[in-house]
């Protein structure tokens, strides 16, 4: 099955957002352990970036069987928690009442991503701190902890970057890479049930245990030969 791939996510307000970057966000699939911190990246069909395709990679298996449809939690801020940033809407409100809170946004989230999370807070345009009510209060709290997509496929096929599956490890001789279950059967590369993350892991494992089966099948063709020819 397909690991390391990128989200869809239909939502018009964020794909206005194609381009923008965040440096550090927590990306989690409600209902399941999938949680992951890294840079998020906004594209046109969705979301990609290094958060994302940990995601994708720790939560292979899960996301198949969800056939690539499942909910989606982004918290924009996983360096505050939530007392943290309510205080910082708060210091706002008294330092800078008169400015509207849509051109205020809280470092290091661009302009552009902060004035999407306001009105997605159902906060209009022209609101200042100064009227910005308590409940609109709450609500950009929570919509800044934990904004929700809808995910709705990944990255076409054959456009992912790696597999996950194949040949389970307990199976296999780490040694010789040689098969515990038919002799004389080796493995190496992607037939094996393993992918790293990011991709590039993966031909240094290939790279690794291809010598080692090369090693491996050379001493027992040479042992052979010797069985054969005293």
């Amino acid at each position: 099955m397909p690991s390391l791939f990128t989200f869809h996510i239909a939502s018009p307000w964020l794909r206005e957002l194609a381009g923008i970057s965040v440096e550090l966000v927590e990306a989690s699939v409600p209902g399941t352990r999938l949680r992951e911190s890294g840079a998020l990246l906004v594209t046109h069909w969705g979301v990609s970036g290094p958060v994302i395709l940990r995601l994708s990679a720790w939560g292979a298996r899960a996301l198949h069987g969800f056939n690539y449809q499942f909910s989606l939690h982004i918290n924009w801020l996983p360096h505050l928690d939530g007392e943290a940033i309510s205080a910082e809407l708060a210091a706002r409100r008294h330092a800078q009442p008169a400015r509207t809170v849509i051109n205020t946004p809280i470092p290091p989230l661009p302009a552009r991503l902060w004035e999407q999370l306001v009105l997605a807070a159902g906060i209009a345009r022209d609101t200042r701190w100064a009227a910005l009510a308590r409940a609109a209060h709450h609500r950009l709290c929570q919509q800044l902890i934990r904004t929700e997509f809808q995910v709705t496929g990944k990255s076409l096929n054959k456009e992912e970057f790696v597999t996950c599956g194949g040949v389970r490890l307990s199976d296999v001789n780490f040694k010789t890479m040689a098969s515990r279950i038919c002799l004389d059967l080796y493995f190496a590369g992607e037939l094996l049930d393993i992918d790293g993350l990011m991709g590039g892991f993966n031909f240094q494992v290939a790279w690794i245990i291809g010598w080692l089966a090369g090693q491996a099948m050379a001493a027992d063709a040479e042992s052979a030969r010797r069985e054969e020819w005293p």
